[in-house]
């Protein structure tokens, strides 16, 4: 433990040394995040309800599609045995597990689950596994073979660890032999699978120091990025009064990332004129009072759960729906896009019963491209940079707006990425030291025009528009009701 916490200083300081005033991380976070996380953004994929197969064979036919998109990191919802004991629907939830050791043949077979991780990492993506350490179908292996590692009541009956989900059963964490067991299975995953590491169901119900051992087993084998389903700034509504606990230190020595609850629910309010879209700024002030700069929280507009239980972006958002996912994915944090978004999908999905989503030609599938490759390139958006700026701009009260900056090494030719903007491209040219993006947002139903002095001067491109203009102390914009600008920084500009 001692030479991993002078691992991460050192690299850290690196990191940090162009920047003198960049605050050093507290002690408790020894936390260390695979490199091929600082731009990712996440896809979340509901294999089931992806295509009329819903196989893994017929969403790999997905992935070029998906890498085009900006896509850094997959999601796969549990990929196991569905318990039929206690069902719900006829398909049944895909976290109540069965066997934690197995392939559901619904989805396919392991070999294809293989082949599926292997393209993924091929084309440049890597792959996580829905993980679901607290609880397991009435009928699972463990359940069978190992009662004795599972809660009871007094009259020594299984239990469910919440009152609305019947169909499972909650596990003990007391016992060594449980956690021996779902450490060894989760390194199993990652070896014969391939996966690149987690989404931890309900994390913030299971002891933190499991998920410190297991992290510690997880790296001995490869670097994995765990990303837990909890927020500490967020009371979950399915725990009762004194259930939950705030300080849970899951970001500390185990998680990558957790959940943005607090943010996900406060853009509903905002989007329904409940709340200012200043109550952002409430917002941020807690959670860098809560967390360091360098630890970042996953933003996101629509989920599994969401979609299901809470309804569509839609339904919630309305005409801010797009607004709302600009901001989720060009705050400080990791923004995630769930299944079906990129086609503007307008329905609720079923969760225990098969329910296609209808791709439509991916309507917005440009939008969520621009979105996802602003954040795959720029510095400015770089995951948990603790020397990055945020600098939150002065406007009219309807509007957010905001510039981030960050620390980019100078590249060439021989370098460079499709992605890259042609000013850089040329042989012998430098990118600038310094990335900035200007995000303006109006969730009001006014329009709104105004200026912005306090952005660092120089020509910038619309990410949506591509069309460029000068920002400065002179410039003005103006924002349609509920209409959103994302403003990237020219190369050619940098220097002004």
């Amino acid at each position: 433990m001692r030479f991993c916490l002078l691992l991460f200083v050192s690299l850290f300081l690196v990191a940090c040394q162009s920047n003198p005033t960049c605050p050093p991380l507290p002690a408790p976070y020894t936390i260390q995040h695979p490199a091929w996380a600082a731009h990712a953004s996440i896809y979340q994929v509901n294999v089931r309800q992806y295509t009329p197969a819903g196989t893994f064979r017929a969403f790999e036919a997905h992935l070029p599609r998906l890498q085009q998109m900006g896509v850094g990191i997959l999601w796969l919802m549990p990929v196991q045995p569905i318990g039929v004991e206690k069902r719900k629907g006829t398909l049944g939830s895909p976290y109540s597990i069965q066997d934690y050791r197995a392939v559901n043949s619904e989805l396919g077979t392991m070999a294809d689950l293989q082949h599926l991780i292997q393209e993924a990492h091929r084309l440049g993506m890597h792959v996580i596994l829905d993980w679901v350490a607290n609880h397991t179908s009435w009928d699972s292996e463990l359940a069978q073979q190992h009662p004795e590692w599972f809660t009871k009541d007094a009259q020594g009956q299984f239990v469910a660890p919440v009152a609305d989900w019947q169909d499972v059963i909650d596990l003990d964490y007391s016992k060594p032999e449980l956690r021996q067991y779902m450490t060894e299975t989760m390194t199993y995953w990652v070896k014969t699978a391939g996966f690149d590491g987690f989404r931890c169901d309900v994390a913030g119900l299971v002891p933190t120091d499991f998920w410190n051992d297991t992290r510690r087993e997880l790296e001995k084998i490869q670097p994995v990025f765990m990303l837990a389903e909890w927020d500490e700034l967020h009371h979950p509504p399915f725990l009762k009064a004194g259930e939950f606990t705030p300080n849970t230190h899951l970001l500390e020595q185990a998680f990558d990332a957790t959940y943005a609850l607090r943010l996900h629910y406060l853009l509903d309010s905002i989007a329904q004129g409940k709340q200012p879209v200043a109550a952002i700024d409430a917002y941020r002030q807690a959670e860098r009072a809560k967390y360091p700069a360098g630890i970042y929280l996953m933003n996101f507009t629509s989920s599994h759960d969401v979609n299901s239980w809470d309804g569509t972006e839609y339904e919630r958002l309305g005409e801010n729906a797009l607004a709302m996912a600009v901001l989720t994915t060009t705050l400080p944090g990791i923004p995630m896009v769930y299944s079906g978004q990129e086609a503007g999908f307008e329905r609720r999905l079923k969760f225990f019963d098969k329910d296609q989503i209808d791709w439509n030609a991916y309507p917005l599938g440009d939008f969520y491209t621009k979105l996802l490759q602003l954040k795959k390139r720029s510095a400015a958006l770089t995951n948990g940079d603790p020397c990055a700026t945020f600098e939150r701009l002065s406007t009219p009260a309807g509007v957010y707006t905001f510039y981030r900056q960050g620390q980019t090494v100078s590249t060439d030719s021989a370098t460079t990425t499709p992605d890259t903007p042609a000013t850089a491209r040329r042989t012998g040219s430098r990118a600038p030291s310094t990335a900035t993006v200007v995000v303006c947002v109006n969730p009001s139903d006014q329009e709104q025009a105004f200026g912005l002095p306090q952005v660092p001067a120089g020509t910038y491109r619309e990410i949506f528009s591509e069309r460029t203009l000068r920002l400065g102390a002179r410039s003005r914009v103006s924002l349609t009701p509920h209409g959103y600008q994302v403003y990237e920084l020219m190369e050619a500009a940098a220097q002004e």
